[in-house]
């Protein structure tokens, strides 16, 4: 009863908060700390705050704190500047490397599933490294689908990588 409680507790005090240019250097941090697994992306360094926040949408970047501490974030990025595409994003999910396998993911995910959607977007897509097999188990847990893979589309550190697709169709948006 007492690990419930503490558990309960723990939930209560983490508070989603937008990625700002003032929090940035902790999702820097983060985004760094994903890096360095080779399996999160084939960038090899954090890109400046103008830099990161011009590439992603203008909703969906969060963060998940618990007081003070970043737990976790995720983002929204557009697929293409063409209209036809503008319910159509796609997905970034970076967790602290001491929050990993405690359920942050899937709750910072379902939160910019709901945010997604409040902003009129259909379809979310993620491209995810074959070999980060937490990543796809996440996805899919929050009701992504796998629709094929990409052959060697990037090399990271001189090895060709392939990464496998994902997308999750709204039931509520564009249907």
């Amino acid at each position: 009863m007492e690990i419930l409680a503490t558990l309960i507790l723990a939930a209560a005090s983490m508070t989603i908060v937008p990625i700002t240019e003032a929090n940035y250097p902790l999702v820097a941090k983060i985004y760094k700390e994903g890096i360095n697994t080779g399996l999160a992306t084939f960038e090899t360094q954090v890109p400046a705050w103008k830099k990161w926040h011009t590439a992603h949408s203008n909703f969906g970047n969060i963060a998940l704190l618990s007081e003070d501490k970043m737990l976790g974030w995720a983002s929204l990025a557009p697929v293409s500047s063409r209209c036809v595409y503008g319910g159509v994003a796609e997905v970034s999910v970076y967790i602290a490397e001491t929050s990993r396998g405690k359920g942050i993911g899937k709750k910072i995910l379902q939160e910019l599933i709901k945010i997604s959607e409040e902003h009129g977007i259909w379809t979310l897509q993620a491209g995810i490294m074959t070999a980060n097999i937490a990543s796809i188990h996440l996805h899919t847990s929050c009701g992504f689908r796998i629709i094929g893979y990409r052959e060697k589309i990037g090399k990271l550190h001189d090895i060709w990588l392939d990464n496998t697709l994902l997308e999750r169709r709204s039931k509520n948006i564009g249907i």
